[in-house]
This record gives C-alpha cells, structure tokens and sequence, in this order.
C-alpha cells in the first residue's frame, strides 16, 4: 500500500462519518464489513430468482396462456379471471375459511405464546428453563408430513383418543373425515407445533430490559405479577406490536398452512378446510386453469398488503412502533 493510500486510509478513520461523502461511507464500510455482505449474497440471490423474477408472471391473471405458449401469456389485457373468481362459490367458501382459520390461530397461538414466554422467563433454575425451551422447541423442528401422520394416527377410529372414548361407553369419532373438527384439530395441532418457537424472539426481548427497573420495582414492593404488568410487558411491547403486524399481514395468506391442510383435508371436509392456498393449487396445478389461478394468487397477495398496511398504521398511531 503506497503512503497516499495510507494517508487517505487514516484520513478517512480521523474523519468525523457526517463530513465524509456518500461514496466515501459506503467504500468504508464494505471495506470494514465485507463479510457481512458476503453473507448477505446467498439470500439476496435466493429472494431474487425465487421471489422477485416470479413475479412477472403475474401477467397471466391478465392475459391467456396455453401451455407450450409465451411464458408471459398472449392477446390482449382482460379482467374476465378476476370475474369468474369473484362470482365463483367455492372461492368465497375458501376466502372465509382462510380468514376463520388464520384468525382462530392468531386469537389462540398468539396470547398463549405470550404468556408462556413470561413464564420461562420466571424460571430461576437455569438447567430447568433450558429443559423446558428445548422440549417446546422440538415440535418446531418436524417435518409436516410427519406432524399431519402423527395427527391421523392419533385421531383415527383405532387410535388412543377413541380408544379412550371408547372405554367410557362412547362411540368413535372419525375426527379426520368430519369438517366440523378440522378447525379445533387445525389450531390445536398448530399451537402445539409453534408454541415454544414463537417464544425466541420475546425471550431476547426479555433479556435486554434493565434489571435496574426490576430493582426498582422490587424497592416499591411491586409483586411478580405487577412487575410484569408494569416493567415486562412494557418494556417488550414494540416487539409484540411488530409481531402482531406480521401475523394480521398473514390472515389471508397461507403461511406454513398450505402444507398441513394440503395433506389433512379431503374432499369431505372442503367445507370448513379448503382454503385459498389449496384452491389456487387444485384450479392452477391439478385443473389446469393457470389464468384463473394466478388472478386468485394476485388478489390474496393484494389483500393481505393492504391488511399489512393497516395494522402498521394502526400500530403506529396506538402504540408508537411500526415496520415502516
């Protein structure tokens, strides 16, 4: 390094950052950072090829495709895809059961995981608070397909549940096939599976909070519970805001749903299961009607935009945190 390179080198670390020019900012900090953006390529990629470019196919909800055709459909602009799905009924039957599901989870799921992220945090015996994070951690951590398995073998006719049922003079519950219970098996098995995991980020949350403010508490003679109420959950409240964002952004989405209905509904329980993930992939993939599909897929990904933007700005004006 020659001694002009040298002099500017030390020139720009005696700098103060507000006197130096954008381009001299940014060459700084790759310069000093360089492995972070390194590790930054591999997701930036991966959200490019699979996220970004897909969707310029959105044009076929606007354009017919025949297969072996352009990629990005032929003839002019139309809306008739978005006519015939407004005025079909099972695609209104899989908005509601979209909405209901999602909204059933978020109203079980998301206090429980509150509440039971405030009682690890209790914990005092370190060895007992790690036992139990990494027991409710585990169901996270199972394959889908195995979950759904376990689900079926423990609710079908010769299973444990019926044979209980059984053994107090019941009669047996073919629970997987009536439409009825899909919802209660849905959030149950749900909040089983993410309960311990959707702790994480209010644990970390936790672990930042002065212990000053607790000492304080304690000086007042605040209670467990009062110190809570009135030094935890304050103190966490951007990060429960910011999660509740993310999850009312979801309602209509699929999530990680698409693959637990996918492979527990059957056409016997459509009427309370089929939501509109699993109606886009049987119009679009089984049936063929790509059109149609991707119109159904535009017009969910439209909706929970703007269910995102309203639960920002709701957030925002009530509780002073936001995404944007």
């Amino acid at each position: 390094m020659s001694s002009k390179t040298k002099f500017h080198e030390q020139r720009l670390q005696a700098w103060d950052p507000e006197e130096l020019t954008l381009k001299q900012r940014v060459g700084k900090d790759l310069r000093v950072n360089w492995q972070l953006y390194v590790m930054c390529v591999i997701p930036v990629v991966y959200y490019i090829i699979f996220r970004y470019i897909p969707m310029f196919g959105n044009i076929l909800a606007f354009r017919k495709y025949n297969a072996g055709g352009n990629i990005f459909g032929e003839g002019p602009l139309t809306l008739r895809y978005f006519q015939q799905f407004i005025t079909a009924k099972p695609f209104w039957q899989a908005f509601s059961n979209t909405l209901i599901l999602n909204g059933l989870y978020l109203l079980v799921r998301f206090p429980l995981t509150l509440i039971f992220a405030l009682l690890i945090n209790e914990i005092r015996n370190l060895h007992w608070k790690k036992f139990v994070q990494t027991v409710s951690y585990l169901p996270h951590f199972i394959s889908m397909v195995i979950v759904c398995g376990m689900i079926k073998e423990v609710l079908s006719t010769s299973g444990p549940i019926n044979d209980v049922i059984a053994r107090f003079g019941g009669e047996k519950i073919p629970f997987i096939s009536l439409a009825q219970w899909f919802r209660t098996i849905f959030v149950v098995s749900g909040v089983w599976q993410s309960l311990g995991w959707g702790t994480i980020l209010y644990l970390a949350a936790m672990s930042g909070i002065n212990p000053s403010l607790y000492e304080a508490a304690t000086v007042d003679g605040a209670t467990h519970f009062q110190k809570v109420m009135h030094v935890t959950i304050p103190c966490i409240l951007p990060t429960i805001a910011t999660l509740l964002i993310l999850d009312i952004g979801g309602l209509v989405g699929s999530g990680g749903a698409f693959e637990k209905v996918y492979l527990l509904y059957s056409p016997l329980t459509y009427e309370t299961s089929d939501i509109v993930s699993t109606y886009v992939f049987r119009m679009g993939i089984e049936s063929g009607s790509i059109n149609f599909a991707t119109a159904v897929g535009l017009f969910e990904g439209l909706i929970n935009l703007v269910l995102l933007t309203v639960a920002n700005f709701v957030s925002r004006k009530v509780a002073n945190t936001s995404l944007w």
